[in-house]
């Protein structure tokens, strides 16, 4: 099976209208050139200006979150479909900052997971352990938890549109990152249950979690990390340009 990188810039609460322009603009000029799978991910208020300045090129547009029903009385939300419809390729689900600020339980993470593949897209689900699950040597116990919830839900067929997103809590936003060392750990684990679930299919994990053109490198060279989820790095084109060209040089 091959091995596909993936590079997606979670934009989170972040941009105005011409920062967002100009940054959906220089992300498609440092991704031309890569042989890697690229997504932005920007705020919902700009998704339909976002795919339609990314035709013709390589990149692919994301949503940050979706409700799990198609339709209905639940003012300030977004279904699914409604994503797809909008030319959104990709979604995430279960990101740590909606599982610690708006209480989302696995049984949540997984209704929307299977939302956003029923209705097409392929999903970003993300998974990690709090600092204090890490201290208690818990880490590993709380992913398999999240990633079985989520997989053992999942249809086989639907498995080709999958993405894990191994994001540990403590590292979101923090400035600290796991070591490549910690990172691929856990990786290898993910890998372990998903062959398991998927023998026949190659699911992409990602690392998320301060991820910078510093630290990509060292990243990507570990055999089980499939790309990055990037937060606040997918701010700037050129820097989220060489944490591309990394996994671009990781992937050849």
């Amino acid at each position: 099976m091959s091995r596909t990188f993936l590079v997606a810039g979670n934009w989170k609460m972040n941009t105005l209208p011409e920062e967002a322009e100009s940054l959906v603009r220089g992300v498609i000029s440092v991704a031309e050139a890569a042989n890697v799978n690229v997504a932005i991910i920007p705020p919902f208020v700009y998704l339909f200006d976002a795919v339609r300045s990314v035709q013709g090129s390589s990149v692919a547009v994301g949503a940050q979150n979706c409700h799990y029903e198609k339709k209905g009385a639940f003012t300030g939300e977004i279904s699914a479909e409604m994503l797809a419809a909008a030319g959104c390729r990709y979604t995430l689900a279960g990101h740590s900052e909606r599982r610690l600020y708006f209480g989302e339980s696995d049984e949540i993470v997984v209704k929307k997971t299977l939302a956003i593949l029923d209705a097409g897209m392929t999903v970003i689900a993300c998974v990690g352990e709090t600092l204090n699950e890490r201290q208690a040597g818990n880490a590993l116990k709380v992913v398999e938890r999240q990633v079985d919830a989520i997989v053992s839900k999942i249809d086989k067929d639907a498995f080709a549109n999958v993405a894990i997103a191994y994001e540990p809590v403590w590292a979101i936003g923090t400035g600290l990152a796991a070591t490549p060392e910690q990172a691929q750990e856990v990786h290898k684990f993910i890998r372990t249950i998903l062959t398991t679930a998927a023998p026949d299919t190659h699911i992409p994990i990602l690392y998320g979690g301060s991820v910078t053109d510093a630290n990509a490198t060292e990243l990507f060279a570990q055999p089980d990390i499939d790309g990055a989820l990037v937060g606040g790095a997918s701010l700037k084109a050129d820097v989220f340009g060489r944490i591309i060209a990394a996994a671009d040089k990781a992937s050849s």
